[in-house]
């Protein structure tokens, strides 16, 4: 896998003892670990660009006043996250700076992702059939916004999340099914979108049948440690027959 390095120096920093960069450049480059880089000019020479309205704005100067700066750039290829971490440290720069190793963005992380965000989808599935709010709440991001079926105002957060699926579960009995008609999902780096036909199956509270197919757009974010719906948009297709409301 492909690493890039930023170099980043420190202007209170003493480098008057750091070692010569050029050994670690040679060894990495002989050794077909070190594929491209170099070194950037200073801070001061930097020209910060915006756009804004449709006006380019230009600012001289770095993005973020700060003592640590970005003096230079490595692309390594390593085969692990510890190898890259490993050829970081020993890197001159990191005995009076600081060397950050981020992993290049691969098109197998889109099929990893898309995996996640599946098996989260199917998590909801289960917890719909268990009747288990806090396993579907838990399905959320916690600031996640949802528009449904159901009528008044969009949903706001978990509590208003919950309120939703209390009501929605108190108009059936027994198991409610969830089937997945069709599912796909795109995804870029953080965040991601899936769009899916819904049919729920169950028996409502009075007895009668319950059988609505909806149409559900979901927007996903990347928490951090773990992928959660931040958004999601519940609509009635008009060809689809009857919906009706979804938490």
């Amino acid at each position: 896998m492909k690493y890039m390095l930023l170099v980043c120096g420190d202007d209170t920093a003493d480098a008057s003892g750091m070692a010569p960069v050029e050994p670690w450049v040679e060894e990495l480059g002989d050794r077909r670990v070190r594929l491209h880089g170099h070194r950037l000019r200073l801070p001061a020479d930097a020209v910060t660009v915006r756009v804004r309205g449709g006006e380019v704005l230009r600012t001289d100067g770095p993005f973020a006043e700060t003592k640590e700066y970005v003096a230079g750039f490595d692309v390594i290829e390593c085969d692990s996250l510890e190898e890259a971490v490993q050829a970081a440290a020993k890197h001159p720069v990191a005995s009076v700076g600081a060397m950050e190793v981020r992993a290049f963005w691969d098109e197998g992380d889109d099929l990893d992702v898309q995996g996640t965000i599946r098996r989260l989808d199917a998590e909801l599935t289960e917890a719909l059939r268990d009747r288990d709010v806090e396993r579907a709440l838990a399905c959320y991001a916690p600031d996640a916004e949802v528009f449904d079926l159901a009528g008044g105002p969009d949903r706001h957060g978990v509590e208003d999340l919950r309120k939703s699926f209390e009501a929605f579960l108190a108009g059936t009995t027994g198991p409610v099914t969830r089937e997945v008609v069709e599912f796909r999902v795109h995804v870029d780096e953080s965040i991601a979108f899936g769009h899916a036909l819904v049919r729920l199956r169950g028996v409502r509270a009075d007895g009668g049948a319950l059988d609505d197919l909806v149409r559900v757009t979901t927007g996903y974010r990347n928490a951090g440690l773990a992928w959660r719906i931040a958004h999601e948009h519940v609509s009635a297709p008009l060809d689809g027959g009857p919906a009706g409301p979804r938490p």
